[in-house]
């Protein structure tokens, strides 16, 4: 399998953060997927955002969960860019999608929409929660889905596999050679996060994972040549 290079929000290190801009710039920049983040609006949009509420990435304050789609798309997501929502990314980029759910009722509207635009050949599912991986596999036959690892032991691994998931999003600064032997014992893939430096780049190498997780779309160039 070639080596993957996902920008993490798009290319959040160059452009703001999870808006149509930084997808776009992803794709244009050669990324391989692009990874977003979803949360459910108060009227049940799937909107892109990586945070619960707005404060840090808009002009605007509060929890998403209390706004209506027609609200959040008021606030400015940076250089006067928009709040998304899922199907807009869809349509702005062909790239394949890495897309992460905070919970079992994300999982059920994604599932939705998966299902309805027959994704599951486009989209890979993460979240770092058990249930929400296991509930999107059970709603969406033969949808990829990952586990996401922050502070984690080689029990993460089982963890994976009770979920269904076939990809673990490892946090690099935490993964050891154990888990990534356990978790190939278990035919899992491994994805590095977030790998934005030459050392990040040859540690994910050195221990042979199959991509890197990125805010920079240098990271793809120079990766072909980093052992």
């Amino acid at each position: 399998m070639n080596f993957l290079t996902i920008g993490h929000r798009g290319i959040m290190g160059v452009e703001p953060e999870n808006t149509l801009r930084s997808f776009v710039a992803a794709q244009q920049g050669g990324l391989d997927v692009i990874e977003l983040d979803l949360h459910l609006s108060k009227d049940g949009a799937l909107v892109v955002m990586h945070d619960t509420d707005v404060d840090r990435t808009t002009d605007g304050t509060g929890p998403i969960a209390e706004k209506t789609l027609a609200e959040l798309r008021t606030l400015d997501a940076g250089r006067g860019e928009r709040v998304p929502v899922f199907e807009e990314v869809l349509d702005a980029v062909k790239a394949p999608l890495q897309a992460e759910i905070k919970d079992v009722a994300a999982a059920r509207a994604l599932a939705e929409v998966l299902l309805r635009r027959d994704l599951v050949g486009r989209v890979e599912v993460s979240s770092f929660h058990d249930e929400a991986v296991a509930e999107i596999g059970r709603l969406v036959p033969g949808v990829r889905t990952a586990l996401i690892g922050s502070h984690f032991g080689p029990d993460i691994v089982t963890r994976a596999v009770d979920a269904g998931a076939t990809t673990l999003c490892l946090n690099i600064r935490r993964v050891t050679l154990e888990v990534v032997e356990e978790a190939r014992k278990a035919d899992l893939r491994i994805i590095g996060w977030v790998v934005n430096t030459q050392d990040h780049l040859r540690l994910v190498r050195a221990l042979e994972l199959d991509g890197a997780t990125t805010d920079y779309p240098e990271i793809k160039r120079t990766g072909r040549f980093t052992a």
